[in-house]
């Protein structure tokens, strides 16, 4: 479901583009699974959409990213296959000089330590620190993104995290479902912290590329269609929140992996 915020981005950015959405809702979450269990899941969801004739993969989950990205860059050559975790640490690099900087995601992403590497590639001396967030994914989902739930639960992990010495100043929000609680998150952590949403840093990195390959389509006209692998009114009625904008339930095409 956090897709959608990638969706989202990409939508505002490339207004030109066809975009096809696979959420894997009989399956969600993905955050809480082994790395094993989520690459399988990852190819197969791939080979889905390729058999729809696309130009570029975009895996706009920070899990399957972390754990299946270079198994489906390999599997699906030459096809160009783009994760979040890559552009979210160039722009948080970008954004500070000497950090330290601070991800919230998944237990499966904090576990796998994609950003740490993906961070320390681009610069070593780089601190990092890590905090999962487990519930503020169903509280996304639920649509409980501002009041006074969504800012005990921001402020719960947020608060330890922010305390490390020295204080963090950017903070990644290392899953796509967190940028639904991009206010909340502002207002706790303060505006001295600043924060990188890897949706728009990865539809900035997808323009690039589909720049960069000439295959990026000007203007206006583009079409979303949406596939969903279980419940697609309730896909439509959740995915409003992330995607901001309505869904019909109507148009969600159910596939089976």
């Amino acid at each position: 479901m956090g897709g959608l915020t990638v969706m989202r981005a990409l939508k505002a950015r490339l207004p030109g583009e066809n975009l096809l959405y696979l959420g894997d809702t009989a399956r969600l979450p993905y955050g809480t699974k082994s790395a094993d269990t989520v690459t399988r899941y990852a190819v197969q969801a791939a080979k889905a959409l390729i058999a729809r004739d696309i130009k570029m993969l975009v895996v706009a989950c920070n899990t399957a990213s972390s754990v299946a990205l270079p198994i489906l860059e390999t599997a699906f050559a030459p096809l160009p296959v783009i994760g979040v975790i890559g552009p979210g640490a160039s722009a948080a690099v970008a954004a500070t000089d000497d950090g330290p900087i601070a991800v919230i995601a998944t237990e499966g992403t904090v576990k796998g330590g994609a950003y740490v590497r993906a961070i320390q590639a681009l610069s070593p001396r780089m601190p990092v620190v890590q905090q999962a967030a487990p519930l503020l994914v169903p509280l996304a989902e639920e649509g409980l993104i501002s009041g006074e739930i969504a800012r005990l639960a921001v402020e719960r992990y947020l608060t330890p995290l922010l305390a490390t010495v020295p204080r963090p100043k950017v903070l990644v929000l290392g899953c796509t479902h967190f940028p639904a609680l991009k206010q909340t998150i502002a207002a706790v952590a303060g505006s001295d912290v600043t924060l990188v949403d890897s949706a728009e840093t990865t539809a900035k990195a997808v323009e690039q590329a589909l720049k960069s390959a000439g295959l990026l389509n000007v203007g206006s006209g583009g079409v979303a269609q949406f596939l969903a692998t279980d419940a697609p009114d309730r896909f439509a009625n959740v995915g409003e929140t992330f995607l901001g904008s309505p869904i019909d339930p109507g148009s969600v095409e159910v596939v089976d992996l």
